[in-house]
C-alpha cells in the first residue's frame, strides 16, 4: 500500500514525538493503528469486490456464450429432426402408395382367379345333389304343413 522505509518511519515518529508530545504519542499511535487497521481491511474488501464483480462478468460472458452455443445446438437439432421428419414422411408415403398398388394387384389376382374357378364349379353342381332338387321343384309337391 504504502512504501515506506525504516528511516522515514523513523523520522515521522520523531516529527510526531515533538507536535504531539510524549504525554498524548501513545494514545494517538493506537488511534493511528487502529484506523490504519480499517483502512487496510476496507481495501482488502473493495479488491474483493473488484474480483467478484471481474469474476460475475467472466460467469456473465461465459454464460451468454453457453446459451448461444445451446441455441445454435438447439437450431440444428430441429433442423435436422425436420430433415428426418420429412424424410420419414416420404417414406411413409411411399410406402402406403405401394401397398395400395399391391393391394390393387392383390384385387385383380383374386378377381381373375375367382372367374377361373367359377366355371368348374358351377358344372360340378349340377351333378350334385342340393342344386337339382331345387330346380325340380321337389319342395313344392309335399304341400303345406307335410313333414317327412
Amino acid at each position: 500500500m504504502f512504501d515506506i522505509g525504516f528511516s522515514e518511519l523513523m523520522l515521522i515518529g520523531l516529527v510526531a514525538l515533538i507536535v504531539i508530545g510524549p504525554e498524548r504519542l501513545p494514545k494517538v499511535a493506537r488511534t493511528v493503528g487502529h484506523v490504519l487497521g480499517r483502512v487496510q481491511r476496507y481495501v482488502a474488501d473493495v479488491k474483493s469486490d473488484i474480483r467478484r464483480e471481474i469474476q460475475l462478468d467472466e460467469l456473465k460472458k461465459l454464460q451468454t456464450e453457453m446459451q448461444d452455443s445451446a441455441r445454435q445446438f438447439e437450431t440444428t437439432l430441429r433442423e435436422e429432426v425436420s430433415e428426418v421428419k420429412s424424410s420419414l414422411d416420404q417414406s411413409t408415403a411411399d410406402a402406403r402408395a405401394s401397398i395400395a398398388e399391391l393391394e390393387a394387384q392383390l384385387a385383380e389376382a383374386r378377381a381373375v382367379a375367382g372367374q377361373a374357378a367359377a366355371p368348374p364349379s358351377a358344372a360340378a353342381e349340377p351333378e350334385g345333389g342340393a342344386g337339382p332338387q331345387l330346380e325340380l321343384g321337389l319342395e313344392r309337391d309335399r304341400g303345406p304343413g307335410k313333414s317327412g
